[in-house]
């Protein structure tokens, strides 16, 4: 990466701009470049790259995603108090770096910026999980998501069949990409410091993306399943006709859902999906 000028210590502009990290807003910053500078690496090569960054608080991560080659960088942010933080940035690179103030659940980050399209971010705890399962539903249009996850959350969005993290979150993003943890920092790299360790993980969609029926189906079909977890799916499926969608996937009704493995549950959905149209419960 390539310095492109001093700048002011991200401690001063916190104090500067009173962006004492918010608790209902799931913040946790990252303060240290060498950290951001890393993330910004295992998100790999970022030339010719259009990135979105969610939740850029203070703007440290920004401020390393701007070092990179990185065609252009989208920052949504939802805290007012950070938007001053991120426009002193734009000002510094206004051909490359735009500021969005908005609540990322409630936007298609897609139509934000051309491809090829990659999100790199330091995912506010909050909301993380339901942002992953959002991008997901329209992981073709993303080339790879390097995230941070609490570490817990990433165990499961990583987790194999038969581990004690394995279920729902797991099955789908393995079932739309490749997953792996790359990174691991403890509570003391944040401020302040959150209670549990987090995690980088690294997201690469597969190349044949699943229909949003098709998708929805998988959504019910785990969800019924893990549902009540402890139960033999014949019992744990019932109420979406268990017995007839074990048998046409071949599956036996006496095992688990932890047994199964994400081929085995991508049957159960096609199978749910042929009999329910609409891909709904």
């Amino acid at each position: 990466m390539t310095d492109i000028s001093p700048r002011e210590p991200l401690s001063s502009v916190i104090n500067r701009h009173n962006l004492a990290a918010r608790h209902s807003l799931g913040q946790h910053f990252l303060l240290d470049p060498g950290i951001t500078e890393r993330i910004v690496e295992l998100s790999g090569p970022l030339e010719g790259r259009h990135v979105v960054e969610v939740g850029p608080g203070p703007g440290g991560l920004t401020r390393a995603l701007l070092d990179s080659q990185a065609a252009s960088i989208t920052a949504i942010e939802v805290d007012s108090r950070a938007i001053g933080v991120i426009e002193e940035l734009v000002a510094e690179a206004p051909d490359r770096l735009k500021i969005v103030q908005a609540d990322a659940t409630a936007l298609d980050l897609a139509t934000l910026c051309p491809a090829p399209r990659r999100i790199v971010a330091n995912l506010p705890y909050n909301v993380a999980t339901p942002l992953l399962i959002g991008w997901l539903r329209q992981a073709a249009q993303w080339e790879r998501l390097t995230l941070m996850f609490q570490l817990e959350v990433a165990e499961r969005i990583c987790a194999e069949p038969g581990s004690e993290h394995y279920g729902r979150l797991g099955i789908i993003s393995q079932w739309c990409a490749s997953c792996s943890q790359v990174m691991r920092l403890p509570p003391g790299a944040f401020s302040p410091p959150p209670k549990v360790w987090s995690s980088v993980v690294e997201i690469t969609p597969h190349g044949e993306q699943p229909s949003p029926e098709l998708f929805r189906a998988m959504e019910s079909v785990t969800a019924t399943a893990f549902g009540q977890r402890r139960k033999m799916l014949r019992g744990s499926l019932k109420g979406i006709g268990g017995e007839r969608l074990l048998q046409a996937a071949g599956i036996d009704g006496s095992r688990r859902a932890e047994t199964l493995d994400i081929a085995e549950f991508d049957r159960l959905a096609r199978c749910f999906l042929e009999t329910t149209p609409s891909g709904k419960r």
